[in-house]
């Protein structure tokens, strides 16, 4: 340590230049570096989703989910399997153990998964398999409307139109847009023409098969010219389907206009998206796990007017429920506490000391600390998320008194009539041992950090290194930077003049004469302290509240609506109408800026949809709401819902 103190005196311009370097790369830093919400998880979990439209969720878990049990014995590393099976869906969750080679176990889970096709149902789709975890959570919504269009035809919009924009955004995913059913050609057959013309249904089905394919048919060969003849028996029209004949072979034939009516339509709903109570579409917008949150949703946003213009004139998107203002108001809330720690901490100094060289010295070494910090958090790998400012926020608490100590000690050394650089030297020799212990003593604290796995790991590394860093470089500073801009700047006037007594060092005084008169009684002081840090530990622990995460008060509020089991989605979404028109009475109109809500399950041609969002069945709606003011109390105003809803709507239950 004094050797570092020897040379920052003798060499001052090196140590500026490797400060002003760590300034620079820093600022470099914080704007290239990652913004996001949670630390990357890089959870072992792989999703299986597969559906297979009507069954029971008793033989899904009887034709699906156990065939693949059987078949996943042979992947390695499989913690534990967790599913989920509803009427026409089996939802598994393959837990893996830590350190298992993801893409390898993927790849085993789409070889076996293909293999058990042999053992599915005859019609059964192949699976879709995804890695999914906390990192890949949705980050808002795109919403499309239409004053004119039906649902169905603003899912094809949003499927065929918008979704292949964000294919160029890098690190986002977005699920199949939610509220529409996949469009369907129906043939409605009347059963008094089918028997009429002695036709089953069966013939149909077969006439409509023969009469719409595509098939490859080769090359002609002219002269010099190779010519491309594919056989191409694809219907272009709906109206076509009518003229197709059911005979085959035959000059006077039955059309399938004889006996059916066709229609342009879709499938059989299973779900629907209401946005502020009215029926539409939107697309839930995901991050990858490696992806930063901000830049996914600023480079989202810069596309949208693109997005929009190849929309038809009657459809509007817009982006809603941005989950990246989280992050941002807390570096927001960081940058507002490393200024207010700074002033008030050289506030101190200029009151405790009337020295405003020394308080400017303070100033300066609390906003260098933090973005050598970020610096460092970058460099390995690190992210600015909720846990690294959280680190930086508690960090910037303790990191203010390694220079606030030197700078004191100095002035110290300045009453005993030393000269400026040996007053510095002294100063800083003098408590550089203690201040490395107390520095140990703290880290010591955050150490347990590096040994925990999973998501406490994930969550708790980030916070002890961005602790870490900040207090490290803190440290080097007081012994460095410190020293050296208070040779430069500080002045030895201990010993030119007395200086006046002013009324804060009579409130001084009189403070050190009360803790002189209460040495004496030390042994009785300390035991009361005890007693009442004791006492206090225990009534705060029973009377606070116990979660993974601390309580915000957010403008955005999710609920999950469960009405009886076995109520058909169209009743649900009329309970979910009038859930909406009591929020809407409780919390106010004008304070709710939008309401999402999805109602039933997704078409089973969409599986991937259900690993976005999941409900269990028609009975089950998943809400989100924005209020255009952030609630005072999030538990207050959750408690207060439930309160309501129970007595106006005692047969839902919310989540």
């Amino acid at each position: 340590m004094n050797n570092m103190i020897k040379f920052a005196l003798r060499k001052p311009i090196s140590i500026m230049v490797l400060v002003l370097g760590l300034v620079f790369f820093g600022v470099r830093s914080v704007k290239d570096v990652q913004v996001d919400i949670l630390p990357e998880m890089n959870l072992p979990v792989v999703y299986v989703a597969h559906t297979f439209n009507g069954y029971t969720p008793q033989q899904m878990e009887g034709y699906f989910t156990k065939m693949y049990v059987n078949m996943m014995l042979f992947t390695n590393g499989i913690k534990s399997i967790e599913s989920k099976n509803t009427q026409g869906l089996t939802l598994m969750k393959v837990n893996f153990y830590e350190g298992t080679n993801m893409g390898e176990a993927i790849a085993q889970l789409n070889a076996l998964s293909n293999r058990s096709q042999v053992f599915l149902p005859p019609g059964a789709p192949p699976p879709f398999i995804m890695r999914f975890d906390a990192s890949s959570q949705p980050v808002g919504q795109l919403v499309f409307r239409s004053p004119t269009k039906t649902n169905n035809q603003l899912q094809d919009i949003a499927n065929f139109t918008a979704r292949p924009f964000l294919i160029a955004i890098p690190g986002l995913t977005t699920a199949p847009p939610f509220g529409g059913s996949p469009r369907t050609i129906e043939i409605n057959i009347d059963p008094n023409k089918l028997r009429a013309h002695q036709l089953s249904p069966e013939q149909i089905v077969e006439a409509i098969s023969r009469q719409n394919v595509t098939s490859a048919a080769g090359n002609v060969y002219i002269d010099g010219t190779n010519y491309l003849t594919p056989t191409n028996n694809t219907l272009k029209t709906v109206e076509e389907f009518g003229d197709i004949p059911i005979f085959k072979g035959q000059v006077d034939n039955v059309y399938i206009r004889d006996v059916a009516t066709v229609k342009d339509g879709a499938d059989i709903a299973t779900g629907y998206a209401l946005i502020d109570g009215k029926r539409s579409v939107y697309m839930n917008v995901a991050k990858s796990g490696k992806a930063s949150t901000y830049n996914v949703v600023q480079n989202l946003k810069r596309t949208i007017p693109n997005i929009q213009r190849n929309l038809p004139e009657d459809v509007t998107v817009s982006y809603e429920f941005d989950q990246s203002v989280y992050v941002i108001n807390a570096v927001k809330s960081l940058m507002v506490e490393g200024i207010l720690g700074a002033l008030l901490t050289g506030l101190m100094v200029v009151l405790f000391l009337r020295d405003r060289r020394a308080a400017l010295i303070v100033i300066l070494t609390i906003p260098i600390s933090v973005i050598s910090g970020v610096l460092f958090l970058k460099l390995f790998g690190q992210t600015i998320n909720i846990m690294t400012l959280s680190g930086l926020a508690l960090a910037i608490g303790i990191l203010v008194d390694e220079s606030t100590v030197t700078i004191e000690n100095i002035h110290q050394h300045f009453a005993m009539k030393k000269t400026k650089a040996q007053a510095i030297l002294d100063a800083c020799k003098e408590i550089a041992f203690p201040k490395l212990l107390i520095l140990l003593c703290v880290l010591a604290v955050f150490a347990p950090a590096f040994m925990m796995t999973g998501i406490p790991g994930s969550l708790f590394m980030p916070l002890a290194l961005a602790i870490g860093f900040s207090m490290i470089v803190s440290f080097i500073l007081s012994q460095t930077f410190v020293p050296v801009m208070a040779n430069w700047i500080m002045k030895n006037e201990h010993h030119q003049k007395e200086q006046k007594e002013t009324r804060f060092d009579r409130f001084k005084n009189r403070v050190g004469t009360m803790l002189q008169n209460s040495m004496p009684r030390k042994k009785v002081i300390v035991t009361g302290s005890f007693i009442v840090a004791l006492l206090a530990v225990g009534l705060l622990y029973m009377f606070t509240g116990k979660d993974v995460l601390p309580t915000v008060n957010s403008s955005q509020f999710q609920v999950r609506i469960t009405a009886p089991e076995g109520t058909r989605i169209e009743k649900t979404e009329e309970k979910v109408k009038a859930f909406l028109k009591e929020l809407d009475g409780l919390l106010g109109k004008d304070n709710i800026a939008i309401s999402s809500v999805y109602v039933g399950q997704h078409p089973s041609t969409f599986p991937v949809s259900s690993i976005f969002l999941y409900n269990a069945g028609p009975h089950e709606a998943l809400m989100q709401v924005a209020l255009k003011k952030s609630a005072s109390n999030s538990d207050e105003l959750k408690e207060k819902i439930r309160q309501h809803i129970k007595e106006k709507m005692p047969e839902l239950k919310l989540s």
